[in-house]
């Protein structure tokens, strides 16, 4: 009886002592990583090659592929994914690493919040189910007030989703620097010093769930 109850605290304690901090495998150098996302993703408000994809690539010497496009919702870049995952399965780009930067126009349309969640849910599991692992970075809450008196937070949407999928959740990154105004180009967009900030917060969380060395 002891010996069971040993056996059932030292799991407990395990589990718990895990908690958000899963290692994932170091990625190589010339490992393929796509950022799939919106204009936040493509760089807008800075100039070529401020985008915080360059950046990222510029450090990890990283094949970083930028598959932002200004606009973009849940539901485009799940439309989009497809022509990702057949480039991936031909050999053509390969995908060692997805990561999912969607929603902020979602939130500017006023998409229904339960399909933004069912579209990104659909692109992780999709994602999943060809071994690319993936990551999602948390957008926050459309709030006009927030970012006029800088203080804006990550739509709790996030969090249901990466409990739901199990998908590693990065987060606090936009919701710092666009509560910034001096790191903003925009009310939406960071500058290139917002993007820097962005790159460097992305590529420390990277760290910290094992994709990368520091």
């Amino acid at each position: 009886m002891l010996s069971r109850l040993f056996i059932v605290v030292w799991v407990l304690i395990s589990v718990a002592g895990c908690g958000s901090t899963q290692q994932y495998t170091v990625l190589p150098a010339n490992a393929s990583v796509v950022i799939l996302g919106d204009s936040l993703t493509y760089g807008t408000g800075a100039g070529l090659g401020e985008d915080y994809a360059s950046i990222l690539a510029t450090n990890t010497h990283w094949n970083v592929i930028n598959a932002g496009v200004p606009g973009n919702t849940s539901a485009n870049g799940l439309a989009r994914l497809p022509e990702l995952l057949a480039e991936h399965d031909t050999g053509e780009q390969k995908i060692d690493l997805l990561i999912v930067v969607l929603g902020g126009n979602d939130f500017l349309k006023h998409v229904a919040e339960t399909e933004t969640v069912n579209n990104l849910k659909a692109i992780l599991t999709q994602a999943k189910a060809k071994n690319i692992q993936t990551v999602l970075l948390a957008i926050p809450k459309f709030s006009p007030v927030g970012a006029a008196f800088g203080n804006l937070s990550d739509h709790p949407l996030y969090e249901k989703i990466a409990q739901e999928t199990g998908a590693p959740l990065v987060v606090d990154v936009f919701s710092e620097v666009l509560a910034k105004n001096s790191l903003k180009a925009d009310p939406i967009h960071p500058n290139a010093e917002g993007y820097r900030i962005v790159e460097s917060q992305l590529r420390s969380a990277l760290v910290k769930l094992g994709f990368l060395t520091s």
